[in-house]
């Protein structure tokens, strides 16, 4: 899931001093048990449409609102969902679903044909859903995706209205994982037509099967309100009545609300994270997430040059970036990977992909390769501009890179910081030079990171391409589920190749530092998206 470009605290719109005093939690202010909670969030909500969503913070909310068919828990394991147990045949090829008998928030019963629709939905290029390729293990769904076959093909099938079958292409341990992220969820058939092209576009056009309702959010605002669903499966273990969020973009403004009582949570970074390391209320949450730099290859020619990529890169001192800029918890990255993320045979995939180039700085090294990748697109000097998201952190890390690639003799580089939605909508239409990115993996494997360098992946913004690279991570698809080794020892060959061509620029791998009052309990952060559950939480 994409992430609000490099920064921990951002957002779309400040919200006033006087919004935020009549919005905080009354169980913060009062001292009441009242089972409510106040949470800032670092960016508003993209879309509520599960086909179409792409960024962490929609996926949230939607994970709040919503089930699939199971659902994440802590140390990386997963609970029912609407899905009561499951079960894989001897191959891996098939998984079997068996149903709860749970229900929409309109009273409809949540059935296998839901989850049908939904996937089919999804996989159907008329969507145009940039997160159709993560079921591309699902048969046929490839070929549905591009046009080469009906929807109806899909590998999925309802057997009654309580028992869900999906067919792989090939085994996937971790297709249990996936099925945990918004996109795997049902939707409501009877909504989606109802509603059209405006399905899902405000809290009123959209059907909920989750532990929480969405109220309150026209499909722009900065503020909603995530309130218990009575309709609920399991509504009985559900003790919140309401989750306030707060999309907030300056940092100051989001710690004078917390310290002031009105915010139960907020995130924290830069000074402020430094700060607050002494303060009783400070967490730091460690996530499978990694913020880098892209560059456009496809509009910019001198950006498919390798030596003056690797030089821009080596330009960029990351240590620097994390211990004087952005000081919330992070770490110098190992490579695209998270460090800690996926373990094979107990060794870490990204100490085993380690590049040292991909990820050091040396600016004499630097100058020397942008001097010769220069000569080499036959150029004296290039102007190129850097976007990224228009939040105080971000801003601050579009000006450390500036400053950083700026020291190459001929490159001149301009900032331009623009809300996030239209950040991600640019991006992903490639109108831009140099831009920020962040992704927190949707599950712990290797390939949900390196998926998205393949070259006709829609979240590879720069469109950097690798024959080698896409063929290897074919090849690790296609490798048999016995010999895990040899689809390891794949991906970690592409992993070199992107680094030693630095198709992207790592910066670093995020941790969140936070503060969160003590009376709030029971909140579920995890390393992968979608970062937190607040099902089990309360206030004491």
């Amino acid at each position: 899931m994409k992430l609000n470009s490099l920064a921990k605290l951002g957002g779309v719109a400040l919200l006033s001093a006087v919004v935020l005093a009549g919005c905080g939690s009354k169980s913060s202010q009062s001292g009441s048990k009242k089972q409510e909670i106040s949470w800032m969030t670092p960016s508003a909500i993209a879309t509520m449409d599960t086909s179409k969503m792409t960024d962490l913070y929609s996926a949230q909310v939607a994970n709040g609102t919503n089930e699939g068919l199971l659902r994440m828990a802590k140390n990386n394991k997963v609970d029912p969902g609407v899905a009561k147990s499951y079960s894989t045949s001897k191959d891996g090829l098939t998984w079997t679903f068996n149903l709860r008998h749970s229900k929409w928030n309109n009273g409809d019963p949540v059935t296998a044909k839901d989850f049908v629709f939904s996937w089919q939905r999804t996989v159907n290029p008329k969507t145009a859903s940039q997160y159709a390729y993560i079921f591309a293990n699902i048969k046929n769904a490839a070929k549905i995706n591009s046009g080469k076959m009906a929807v109806s093909k899909l590998g999925v099938k309802a057997e009654g209205n309580y028992k869900f079958v999906v067919t792989l292409d090939k085994p996937q341990s971790f297709f249990k994982f996936m099925v945990t992220q918004p996109e795997f969820f049902p939707q409501n058939p009877k909504t989606v037509a109802k509603y059209g092209s405006s399905f899902a576009s405000n809290s009123t056009k959209n059907s909920y099967n989750g532990p929480f309702v969405l109220k309150g959010w026209n499909g722009t605002n900065d503020t909603w309100t995530l309130t218990k669903n009575k309709d609920y499966w399991n509504a009985k273990s559900v003790k919140i009545q309401d989750v306030k969020f707060q999309a907030i973009k300056t940092p100051s403004t989001a710690l004078n609300s917390y310290n002031s009582g009105k915010l139960d949570f907020t995130t924290l970074s830069g000074t402020l994270a430094a700060n607050n390391k002494k303060n009783k209320d400070y967490v730091v949450f460690p996530e499978a997430s990694t913020s880098y730099m892209e560059f456009n290859t496809k509009k910019i020619p001198a950006l498919r040059n390798t030596d003056i990529r690797k030089a821009m890169a080596l330009a960029i001192d990351k240590k620097q970036m994390v211990n004087k800029v952005m000081q919330g918890g992070d770490i110098t990255p190992k490579g695209f990977v998270p460090a800690d993320m996926a373990k094979h045979n107990g060794k870490d995939f990204a100490a085993q992909a380690y590049v040292k180039s991909g990820t050091d700085s040396n600016l004499a090294e630097a100058k020397t390769l942008f001097a010769k990748g220069m000569k080499q697109v036959g150029k004296k000097s290039l102007s190129l501009t850097l976007l990224g998201a228009d939040d105080d952190d971000t801003k601050r890390a579009t000006e450390f890179v500036q400053s950083q690639l700026t020291k190459l003799p001929g490159l001149k580089i301009n900032n331009q910081n623009i809300p996030f939605k239209s950040k991600l909508s640019r991006a992903q239409n490639q109108q831009f030079d140099l831009v920020l990115s962040a992704w927190i993996a949707d599950y712990p494997d290797p390939s949900n990171f390196l998926d998205l360098m393949t070259s006709n992946n829609p979240q590879n913004d720069g469109k950097w391409s690798n024959k080698q690279y896409d063929a290897l991570m074919k090849k690790s698809e296609s490798t048999d589920a016995n010999n895990e080794t040899a689809r390891w020892n794949d991906m970690v060959q592409a992993e070199k190749i992107l680094m030693n061509q630095q198709g992207v620029v790592p910066l670093y791998q995020q941790g969140q530092a936070a503060l969160l009052k003590s009376s709030v309990k029971g909140v579920q952060p995890f390393p992968t998206s979608p970062q937190y559950d607040w099902a089990k939480s309360y206030v004491k």
